[in-house]
């Protein structure tokens, strides 16, 4: 099929819950896209962070073909030997002793809220169950992930809204702790923001509210969904602040491709759950844990942090000699491998013109430009890329 009638079969068949973009992507290999056309482009967009290792990384591919002759699913109710190993390799190298599987980020967020709630009213009482999240947050589609969520337009129209959640704004100590009451149970934060347009906390803010949670017997819960994984240059984000959650969520990049999520937590807390508390079918499940644990070991034993950290510092460099060169970029700013570009304008024409030219970048938050490559791109990639986006600012200038 070609674009034109993957686009009309699209639109007549599926549910219209995406502003999607006229281009069909049919092969992946690397950093590389193709389109149904055989058009060739350099993806910086990675399906939004997930593809960290690239399309179709072969020791996520040979993962999946061994398993998949082997067993694709089996219930919960068993255990299961891949599961069990992909959550070691988590927990060995985080600040976690205890893994849930889900299939999703929203999933694995939705299950820190249940477990942050029951934790609560076992140590504090009922009337411990108020979470308190950041404005201009994101933490997922389902309802009480977009009620977690501090962006009204994402809530608009799903009314009413569960119950038990508060918004204070990102990077203030002093608003978050005037917000702390006695129906407070949880903080929870991106240690940096995506869909905001990529705002990394502070080190102080985050000490800081780690003091606050421990001054209150807060359980505070970091949602990596985006952040974490390596996409900052450190396995998870908040390495690199010297600031332990007791619960944070992974999805994303966790199965290298294959859809897969995470809730894991200290302990102390994990042990609020319950057989039948929480559950999840198909988390877990044997084929997207060996895809999990393919992703997972080349992440951390390949370079690919190395990798990270050093094209991510090439990379922004090279973002910063543009915002020198044109007077309508106002900020570049992040960490490892996500970045992003402020305008003073929206975004959404630049991503237009640089998918013409053969870049696929996105645009969050109506004027920043988002950078969330595979972890394996080269300098030469980012001087490509860096190409085609200043022809496009030239552009627009001009």
């Amino acid at each position: 099929m070609n674009t034109n009638e993957i686009m009309q079969l699209s639109d007549k068949y599926v549910m219209h819950t995406y502003g999607r973009i006229a281009m069909a992507p049919v092969r992946g290999e690397g950093a590389r896209l193709w389109d149904a056309e055989g058009r060739e482009y350099l993806d910086f967009v990675a399906g939004i962070a997930v593809n960290s290792l690239g399309h179709c990384h072969p020791a996520v591919v040979q993962a999946l073909q061994e398993q998949i002759d082997r067993l694709m699913h089996v219930s919960n109710l068993y255990y299961i030997e891949s599961q069990a190993r992909l959550a070691e390799i988590l927990v060995e190298n985080s600040c976690a002793d205890k893994v849930f599987f889900c299939n999703s980020g929203a999933e694995a967020n939705e299950g820190a809220i249940k477990l942050a709630r029951k934790w609560a009213k076992k140590q504090h009482g009922s009337e411990s169950y108020e979470i308190i999240t950041a404005e201009n947050s994101f933490h997922g589609r389902t309802l009480a992930a977009i009620t977690a969520t501090g962006q009204p337009k994402y809530q608009k129209d799903f009314e009413p809204l569960p119950q038990g959640f508060k918004y204070v704004p990102y990077n203030d100590l002093d608003a978050l702790a005037k917000a702390v009451d006695l129906h407070t149970c949880a903080i929870m934060l991106e240690p940096v923001q995506g869909e905001s347009g990529v705002r990394p906390a502070t080190k102080e803010y985050l000490l800081g509210v780690r003091e606050l949670c421990d001054k209150n017997g807060l359980l505070l819960i970091f949602d990596e969904v985006q952040c974490g994984l390596g996409r900052t240059g450190k396995f998870l984000a908040y390495q690199h602040y010297g600031v332990e959650p007791d619960i944070f969520t992974l999805a994303k990049a966790l199965g290298g491709g294959f859809p897969i999520g995470a809730m894991l937590a200290k302990d102390q807390v994990a042990a609020a759950f319950a057989p039948g508390d929480h559950a999840a079918t198909f988390g877990g499940n044997p084929l997207a844990c060996a895809a999990g644990i393919a992703a997972m070991q080349t992440t951390i034993k390949c370079g690919i942090l190395e990798n990270c950290n050093q094209v991510g510092a090439y990379f922004k460099e090279k973002l910063n000699g543009l915002a020198g060169k044109y007077s309508f970029i106002k900020e570049v700013r992040g960490l490892g491998l996500m970045l992003g570009m402020e305008l003073t304008m929206p975004g959404a024409s630049f991503v237009n013109r640089c998918r013409e030219r053969g870049l696929l970048i996105n645009c969050a938050n109506n004027n920043v430009l988002r950078f969330v490559p595979p972890l394996v791109i080269t300098t030469a990639d980012v001087d490509t890329a860096v190409e085609i986006l200043d022809e496009v600012l030239q552009e627009h200038r001009a």
